[in-house]
């Protein structure tokens, strides 16, 4: 498909130059958490800072490892040479996912905080590096270019859905929470 653009010149341009690709969109989602890793690990304490940045990274790798699974690697792994690196990708989200909880569930003042982020830092940098890396090189091998084209338009549609889905799980229990409050 063709895009025109008029202007002084007219060129004609294919939309997958103009469309970033699946890779594309998850690597600048990748880029947009080791940015906010880096950014928590520079706050100290329980501080609106710490908590501003956390928040964000939680809600954004939630949904974006959603949109992942049900995208990109529901095509990798229903190729058979595929197959290993997505189980292996979807295990590596779940263990990150269970130490976000954790997380959660804990002080941010506290030193244990600090050393159970330190782990998932760590963790979750070892995994988008072996997702661009490893994985995304596996995918072009075994995925035509043809065959995964608009799968960056299905990322970025089924993450905004998680979004939406985690914040509606998250007033829920909030308003849980008041009520239990309000009665007691």
């Amino acid at each position: 498909e063709i895009l025109q653009v008029t202007g002084v010149q007219t060129c004609a341009l294919p939309i997958s130059s103009i469309m970033p690709s699946i890779y594309d969109a998850i690597k600048a989602d990748h880029d947009t958490h080791r940015d906010l890793l880096n950014a928590i690990a520079d706050t100290n304490g329980d501080s609106d800072a710490r908590r501003k940045k956390w928040d964000e990274f939680y809600h954004d790798v939630k949904s974006h490892a959603a949109a992942e699974e049900e995208t990109f690697y529901s095509k990798l792994i229903s190729e058979t040479w595929g197959q290993d690196a997505a189980r292996h990708s979807v295990h590596e989200h779940q263990q990150l996912d269970d130490l976000m909880e954790e997380l959660n569930d804990m002080d941010m003042s506290s030193s244990d905080w600090l050393d159970r982020f330190n782990t998932l830092k760590h963790d979750y940098e070892h995994h988008i590096d072996e997702e661009e890396n490893e994985v995304f090189e596996r995918a072009r091998k075994v995925i035509d270019e043809g065959e995964i084209e608009g799968f960056a338009k299905r990322f970025e549609a089924r993450k905004k859905e998680e979004r939406t889905l985690i914040d509606e799980e998250e007033n829920e229990v909030f308003e849980r929470a008041r009520k239990v409050i309000d009665e007691g």
